[in-house]
């Protein structure tokens, strides 16, 4: 009789394919299912051995054959582990990416709020800079709204082990929401939202914008020059100082960046170096004067993990090798684990 009460509720389990988020992947060890059937309970216990799960693989109840059984979803108990383990994630990364060589730098212009394009050797910079990111989780991206920053961000999203699109929200009106709509849940799973804000702009050089940088010392002055580009309040003639720029960058990044570390989201920002500047002023606590001897390369990316609050710098700040610039934490060495058995 036991027997043929448990044929009559045995149901049907199947792994399928869900999102990629790296916040959902982690160890599944033992959850139960519990048949019940008029008084006969059957456990099912489903163990892993400990062994990395990635988020692709989900429960799914498909069916019951009987009509007079019912049973506990597993679904919804994977589901809470999963937004138990979100809400405890302990650390997250945080990179920083100043944009490639663009075209005034080659020809050595004050570049500043002029949007002007990466060069040849820019964009081979921001290729690069994504082999070097390529391990690192990435939820969510930061650029200004230069075309030189999204150019990099883009570009290095590519070389991603990952593969997820970045895709840029538009949200400068409402058609522009709602023309730009994915009505696909997979597909958004499949993409990073990447986020443009003027508040990552470069520094504002005012009228020495698209001047040659010999051609100013000539007309300024040496002395007078220097003290425009490095010094942390002074301004150049109708433009923003680096005080003025770290006002605007690192308010916007406590308001909006901040709180998605907090929550447990990866973020990469692709900026621009004096807007970088301020931002690493303030992850380090530089006084003005350390910050305007702070020298950023184009294409290098910058590693922070966020962890209790702190922001704590990985690697240096130039590096040969992937290994060079970073050196992982146990949950980016889990992350890189679960790329190779994915994407291998």
């Amino acid at each position: 009789m036991a027997t043929a009460m448990f044929q009559q509720c045995i149901g049907t389990i199947q792994l399928n394919s869900c999102g990629d988020e790296w916040g959902s992947c982690k160890k599944f060890r033992n959850y139960s299912l519990r048949f019940i059937s008029r008084g006969f309970a059957l456990d099912v216990r489903l163990l892993t051995k400990g062994s990395f799960i990635s988020s692709r693989s989900k429960l799914h109840l498909v069916h019951a054959l009987s009509s007079h059984s019912s049973l506990v979803d597993p679904v919804s108990s994977i589901s809470d582990g999963a937004n138990d383990h979100q809400k405890n994630i302990s650390e997250s990364a945080l990179i920083l990416i100043r944009h490639g060589e663009s075209l005034w730098n080659e020809m050595n212009l004050f570049t500043g709020s002029i949007d002007v394009s990466l060069t040849k050797k820019g964009v081979e910079e921001a290729i690069e800079a994504g082999k070097r990111i390529s391990n690192i989780p990435v939820d969510i991206i930061y650029t200004s709204s230069l075309i030189r920053a999204k150019m990099t961000a883009m570009l290095a999203m590519i070389q991603h082990r990952h593969k997820k699109v970045p895709i840029i929200r538009h949200t400068e009106s409402d058609q522009a929401k709602e023309w730009t709509r994915v009505f696909s849940e997979e597909t958004e799973r499949q993409s990073i939202p990447v986020i443009t804000a003027w508040q990552l702009n470069e520094r504002m050089y005012g009228e020495l914008q698209g001047l040659h940088k010999q051609e100013t010392i000539d007309r300024y002055g040496k002395e007078k020059v220097h003290e425009w580009r490095r010094s942390y309040d002074i301004p150049p003639p109708k433009g923003e100082s680096l005080e003025m720029c770290s006002q605007r960058a690192v308010s916007y990044f406590r308001e909006q960046i901040e709180p998605q570390l907090q929550s447990g989201k990866h973020v990469m920002v692709a900026a621009h170096g004096n807007c970088l500047r301020s931002i690493i002023m303030y992850l380090d606590k530089l006084t003005s004067l350390e910050v305007t001897t702070l020298e950023l390369s184009t294409g290098v990316p910058l590693l922070y993990i966020y962890k209790e609050g702190k922001f704590i710098r990985r690697g240096s700040l130039v590096g040969p090798t992937e290994a060079g610039v970073y050196a992982y934490t146990e949950s980016l060495a889990l992350y890189r684990q679960y790329l190779d058995e994915m994407f291998q």
